[in-house]
């Protein structure tokens, strides 16, 4: 009996009747068979990326400087649009039904969300949405309102309510097709 591993001591006559239980046994012959790679995602998938990275590419340029006041109070209303609209944002008329938290994300990461959110909002037929951008260095508080005023389907924007955000926060109202039968 081995004392260093006790456990794995067997008699003698255990290999003997392991022996005789596999006798007459033969070996396995193995076929190889070798299985493809299914890409993880789906086709529909891929191009419904592309197309959100393309379209957050087109609408949210780096280089484009709106004459929008990133330093004070956020507020912006569409050439066109009821002026009236800012100031029921900053009062709390609209509630947001979608709330996008940007807190971590870089620049890059902040267009394709942007984008979505704005996807997001027209296919739920949803007016009103909060985009959470916090202070922090104060990058994304002022490059925000810069691509949001490019986008064609935003109406209008104001610093979110106390209750919202405050300072680390926008409100946006999107412009929703007139029939609510139709979602994109």
């Amino acid at each position: 009996m081995n004392r260093e591993y006790p456990e794995v001591a067997m008699a003698s006559d255990d290999f003997d009747l392991f022996r005789d239980a596999i006798s007459g046994t033969q070996p396995l012959k193995q076929d190889t068979v070798v299985h493809e790679r299914k890409a993880t995602r789906f086709k529909g998938e891929v191009i419904a990326e592309q197309k959100k990275q393309h379209q957050a590419e087109f609408y949210f340029s780096d280089e484009y400087v709106p004459d929008i006041d990133t330093h004070g109070t956020i507020n912006f209303v569409r050439p066109g649009a009821d002026k009236y609209l800012a100031k029921q944002l900053r009062r709390g008329d609209y509630a947001p039904e979608l709330i996008l938290d940007m807190h971590g994300m870089n620049k890059e990461t902040a267009k394709d969300e942007l984008a979505a959110l704005i996807h997001a909002c027209k296919k739920q037929h949803i007016s009103c949405a909060c985009i959470v951008h916090g202070i922090g260095e104060r990058i994304l508080k002022h490059k925000v309102p810069h691509y949001l005023v490019q986008h064609p389907d935003i109406l209008a924007m104001h610093q979110a309510p106390l209750e919202y955000g405050g300072k680390g926060a926008i409100l946006i109202l999107v412009d929703l097709p007139q029939n609510p039968e139709f979602r994109r």
